[in-house]
């Protein structure tokens, strides 16, 4: 009997007989929806596991239902293909050809002979839940890269996917006037639907230049739909009178217990502070973003070869099937280097028809790579300069869990010689914290010399991909590894 979405703490056997799953998919969001509904067409058997309550992942964020939220389709973009995947979904759980395992935390996969056992952390008890699978496809998303600066850590400053969610899925503002900051196109989608939703924006502040587009002329010409996309987004900003400001960043916020006003400046090329150019723009919330790192804790975990993005993250090198180096390990969306919903659609769907052993649909393939050529565009566009660093004041934390300032990880560098962000941890605590370093990891990098952009270096293989409690490690048989 498939386990339904709306009750968590439902066992996760796969079945009466335990036959394991032809594939387990990690994650619900774009990529691993569209893997699982594939697959279960193609005739595979699929666990679909994810740590959210409903399926749509960070992307197609929904109200709770008790909000009453008639049309939550006016927040997204692209609803309609996550509408009919979504019921799609629905039918194969019902016919018994997906197993859905919502409020699944993966934290392992470990190797179980010719099969594959994943241990994850279910519901809101926490109990241990395990899966076996003949194959694996992640698609675990990506997070928020932030690059810190003087008032950061003030209330009503908040990730610019964060502000987002807020309004996705509690139908809440993080505030009446709020500036929209960092880098990258997902700042242009916040501003929109901020200011659609009766929010003053008096500025976008987008650290790079759009001019950075123009080099690569036939790769935007190949993909109309984002042009449109994009000049959506711009007709909404103009509708609501939001100024767009390139070339500018946030260098400090400013207020008494909640943030009041933020001071932007010019930057160059590099993204380095020119002295003269600031200028202080009264707001009560700030939400900020320089873009997305993949999430590969469990892909790294299990040894799976990564390739520096051109963006300056670390991404899965994958072949042209969605195959990771490790075999029997799949990979699609974020992972692979941050390219949307509409492109982890696609990939996910191919990595459907590599698992199944059957050849994908020609259009399918030619669509990836025009959207991947597109990402690969958009991502060198927007990557950090090397002279943000400028911006940081020696008190500045870097580290909020441990409250690291950047001075001292500089005396760490300077003075004891340390040259990754490995050693940095281990010397000043930067990265110890609850977020195990998703929110500094690229800061400290950069300030390490590990990398010059902020980007982050290769992730840390771990054991855990998240919180786990110690009787689930103790129930673990002796020979688990």
């Amino acid at each position: 009997m498939p386990t339904s979405p709306s009750d968590p703490g439902a066992p996760a056997a796969p079945d009466a007989s335990g036959v394991p799953f032809d594939v387990a998919v990690v994650g619900a969001g774009p990529a691993g929806l569209a893997g699982a509904v594939t697959a279960a067409r193609l005739g595979l058997r699929v666990a679909l596991l994810d740590a959210g309550e409903r399926p749509g992942g960070q992307f197609y964020r929904r109200p709770a239902p008790g909000l009453g939220a008639e049309r939550p389709e006016a927040l997204h973009h692209g609803w309609a293909a996550f509408a009919s995947r979504e019921t799609a979904l629905r039918a194969h759980e019902s016919a018994g050809r997906i197993n859905c395992l919502p409020a699944h935390h993966v934290w392992t996969v470990v190797p179980d002979g010719d099969l594959w056992t994943l241990h994850a952390v279910a519901g809101p008890e926490e109990r241990s839940a395990t899966v076996r699978a003949r194959a694996v496809l992640l698609a675990t998303g990506a997070y928020e890269r932030q690059l810190p600066f003087a008032g950061w850590t003030l209330p009503g400053v908040i990730g610019a996917g964060g502000a987002q969610a807020m309004l996705k899925g509690g139908l809440v503002l993080p505030g009446k006037r709020v500036v929209v900051a960092g880098s990258g196109p997902l700042l242009l989608a916040v501003a929109g639907s901020l200011a659609a939703a009766g929010a003053t924006v008096p500025a976008v502040v987008e650290a790079a230049s759009y001019t950075a587009y123009a080099g690569r002329l036939p790769t935007l010409l190949r993909n109309p739909g984002k042009l449109t996309e994009a000049a959506t987004y711009g007709g909404a900003l103009l509708r609501h009178g939001v100024r767009l400001l390139t070339r500018r960043a946030v260098i400090e916020a400013h207020g008494r217990g909640r943030v009041e006003a933020v001071t932007v400046a010019r930057v160059d090329g590099d993204w380095r502070p020119l002295p003269g150019t600031e200028r202080r723009i009264p707001c009560d919330a700030l939400a900020v973003g320089h873009g997305l790192v993949p999430q590969l804790e469990l892909a790294t975990s299990l040894g799976c070869a990564t390739r520096p993005g051109a963006d300056g993250t670390v991404a899965l090198e994958l072949d042209a099937r969605q195959r990771t180096s490790v075999p029997g390990i799949w990979s699609a969306g974020e992972t692979g280097g941050i390219g949307g919903a509409q492109l982890a659609l696609i990939e996910g769907e191919l990595a459907a028809f590599a698992i199944a052993g059957r050849p994908a649909p020609a259009a399918l393939v030619r669509r990836r790579s025009r959207l991947r050529a597109f990402a690969g565009a958009m991502a060198a566009a927007h990557r950090p300069g090397a002279g943000w660093t400028d911006w940081l004041r020696a008190d500045t934390d870097v580290c909020r869990c441990e409250e690291v300032p950047a001075g001292r990880i500089r005396e760490a560098t300077r003075d004891l010689g340390a040259r990754d962000s490995r050693t940095v941890k281990l010397l000043t605590r930067a990265g110890m914290g609850w977020c195990q370093g998703r929110m500094c990891g690229p800061a400290v990098a950069a300030l390490a010399g590990e990398t010059a952009t902020g980007a982050g270096a290769a992730p840390d293989r771990r054991p855990l991909s998240c919180p786990v409690p110690l009787r689930h490690l103790a129930e673990l048989p002796p020979n688990t590894h």
